[in-house]
């Protein structure tokens, strides 16, 4: 079943109508089959007459640990159906916390193909495209629903599952992919590995880099060198396995759309804990508006994005009526740094080393002396002068950093989610 358009005429009452209708089927076929949701709902008057998603606010929120408790005991979790009913496993990463297997359901599957159909809209992929997926696959969700996409939309699909680098490369080469799926860190040392190879990325004919799995397509530096390494258009996505693929960006800018035909967004003010108002900083929850057989309700992600919504005007002039994450995925709620008195992320950080082109990789630190939290940054730079990096990091943050030059290579590379913040500071107050 296609996912039935938002209006872009009529301001946001047709898409809060489309979600309101929606998220009521949806529960009336996961009550009471579903156990976990079931319980949580138990205190909610009749949860399939909701009369408006400001309701919500009412209900309980959903928390990662809650759906890894629940499997890890043996109970059925948070699964609708019987068993025999689910054709598809996969699990998180474990990056934050244990790994959650999750399941879906063939007609849970179709619904992940409806939600990628927007992000190869907004792509532009179509017949005569070749989609390269670089990664390894495994049991993450991620490139199995974008190759499996692909090959929906009825474009070739090239799986690059345990091959080298340099394989791979080869394969675009071979077989004239046009759109590469990757990390954005991928995406870069891909790239990197060409250069030392004397290969020329920008003349492989990619037209589109769609990047996922972690922040970085949103990130203005970050984008811009994976543009200019491929010579192509970049698409940012986001999704999570346990929620699905939510977000989707612009092929040339930054940000991200939630796409509201399939998930219903609300923002948790940083600062108050309440509703965010319009460009603050927030923690996004979302509710799944298809996925019987392992739904997610008021799913709290950790991801801290900043809101705006196109006024009515605006979606009558044929704006994008979804919620806008400028910025895209800005950090991790359990990332947030208090450095001196100053909130930093992770991702702020980031922005600002990519917009150093010398710096080929790098690794930030966090640490606790004297009972003061620190930060240190490893950087590999061609020119060898990480002074100029720690003046520029503290101009834009005020902060203080040490930063440091290592040699080209030694900083680890990564296929998957990239892993650039190691946070010792519980270990360093010796309660880890």
């Amino acid at each position: 079943m296609p996912p039935a358009p938002s209006s872009t005429r009529a301001g946001r009452a047709p898409i809060e109508a489309l979600k309101l209708e929606r998220l009521r089927g949806l529960l009336r076929e996961v009550l009471p089959r579903n156990a976990f949701y079931a319980a949580k709902l138990s205190r909610v008057a009749d949860p399939a007459g909701l009369e408006s998603l400001a309701d919500l606010a009412d209900w309980p929120f959903t928390f990662k640990d809650e759906l890894v408790e629940a499997a890890a005991a043996g109970r059925p979790g948070n699964l609708t159906w019987e068993p025999a009913r689910y054709v598809r496993y996969h699990q998180t990463s474990g990056t934050h916390g244990r790994p959650l297997p999750v399941f879906d359901t063939a007609a849970d599957w179709a619904w992940w193909m409806d939600c990628w159909r927007v992000v190869l809209d907004r792509g532009g992929v179509a017949a005569g495209d070749r989609v390269l997926v670089a990664s390894s696959f495994g049991p993450y969700v991620g490139f199995w629903s974008g190759f499996d996409a692909a090959v929906a939309r009825g474009v070739m699909a090239i799986p690059t599952g345990g091959l080298t680098s340099l394989a791979r490369l080869e394969l675009i080469r071979s077989l004239g992919a046009t759109v590469l799926l990757a990390t954005p860190s991928y995406a870069l040392h891909l790239a990197e590995v060409a250069a030392d190879a004397k290969i020329d990325t920008a003349g492989l004919g990619v037209r589109l880099v769609i990047v996922a799995g972690e922040p970085g397509g949103s990130v203005t530096a970050t984008r811009g060198r994976i543009a200019a390494a491929w010579s192509a258009d970049v698409l940012d996505h986001a999704g999570a396995t346990e929620v699905g693929p939510w977000g989707v960006g612009d092929p040339r800018g930054d940000g991200l759309d939630v796409i509201e035909d399939w998930f219903h967004p609300e923002f948790l003010s940083l600062a108050t804990g309440g509703p965010a108002e319009v460009g603050e900083l927030a923690e996004l929850v979302l509710t799944t508006l298809g996925r019987t057989g392992a739904p997610v309700i008021r799913y709290r992600t950790g991801d801290v994005v900043r809101p705006t919504w196109a006024s009515d005007a605006d979606i009558a002039a044929g704006a994008c009526g979804w919620a806008r994450l400028d910025g895209g995925i800005l950090g991790r709620t359990d990332d947030m740094l208090v450095i001196r008195g100053v909130n930093v992320f992770p991702h702020a950080i980031d922005e600002i080393v990519r917009g150093f082109p010398e710096v080929v990789e790098h690794q930030l630190t966090a640490s606790t002396r004297e009972s003061l939290d620190e930060l240190s940054l490893a950087i590999e730079d061609r020119l060898d002068d990480p002074g100029r990096v720690a003046r520029e990091l503290q101009v834009r943050l005020g902060l203080r950093v040490a930063v440091t030059a290592v040699p080209i290579g030694s900083l680890p590379r990564f296929e998957g989610k990239g892993r650039r913040f190691i946070d010792h500071r519980n270990h360093s107050r010796g309660d880890a």
